[in-house]
């Protein structure tokens, strides 16, 4: 029987991964930028709830987007007409953003005249949960038709997610979607992560919301 040698390819991307992760932080804190990254499914409404974010904090603090998409411009496009600084990633395949993409993006915007960057990741629940972009905070969506019992199927991005908001809750009528049992669902997974039901088509919840984000950016001194 021959001698075969294994290699955990995984551990190694994620040690890589890490390595760059502390750059991030690095360069956020020297900045002084307060780095969001929002993760969700295609279709969940990331933009829209990025472009509604985006319109309630802007008087208060200069925000900068990266829109990350493995093609297209589209996104970017919308999100400029906020006024917000905006770059457009193509990760060139990748389902998810890293860290040393992630450095790259933000040294490309140009983050010296900015208080907030979000990052909008790629669209899914897997690979973007596994990748630490060195974000000070992350926020995930999950929409009313994507079902309840999304945590039980996605564990990881439950997990490690700071803010659950729970989007298209003006559809709840039409989807057998169930509030109470997807946060039993979520908090054996995660009990310190916040859950807003809300609506980025008409604003339904975001006060709270909106409240969360500013009371974190300014407990990181921004």
């Amino acid at each position: 029987m021959s001698d075969i040698k294994t290699i955990d390819v995984k551990a190694d991307i994620i040690e890589t991964n890490d390595t760059y992760t502390k750059e991030v932080r690095a360069f956020l804190k020297e900045q002084g930028v307060f780095l969001i990254n929002l993760m969700a499914s295609p279709g969940a409404g990331k933009t829209t709830t990025l472009i509604r974010t985006i319109n309630a904090l802007k008087d208060r603090y200069k925000i900068g987007v990266m829109e990350a998409d493995m093609d297209s411009d589209v996104d970017a496009k919308l999100v400029s007409e906020t006024g917000a600084k905006v770059i457009q990633l193509h990760t060139g395949g990748s389902c998810h953003m890293d860290a040393l993409m992630t450095i790259d993006g933000l040294k490309n915007l140009g983050i010296e005249d900015l208080d907030v960057v979000i990052l909008e990741n790629v669209g899914n629940l897997v690979c973007p949960a596994e990748f630490d972009v060195g974000a000070n905070l992350r926020v995930m969506i999950l929409s009313v038709p994507e079902g309840d019992d999304k945590p039980l199927k996605y564990p990881l991005m439950f997990s490690v997610s700071d803010i659950l908001l729970v989007n298209k809750i003006d559809a709840l009528e039409v989807f057998d979607f169930d509030i109470d049992k997807l946060k039993d669902n979520v908090t054996p997974l995660n009990e310190n992560i916040s859950i807003y039901p809300v609506s980025a088509l008409n604003g339904d919840g975001f006060d709270d919301y909106i409240a969360e984000l500013i009371r974190r950016i300014e407990d990181e001194g921004h």
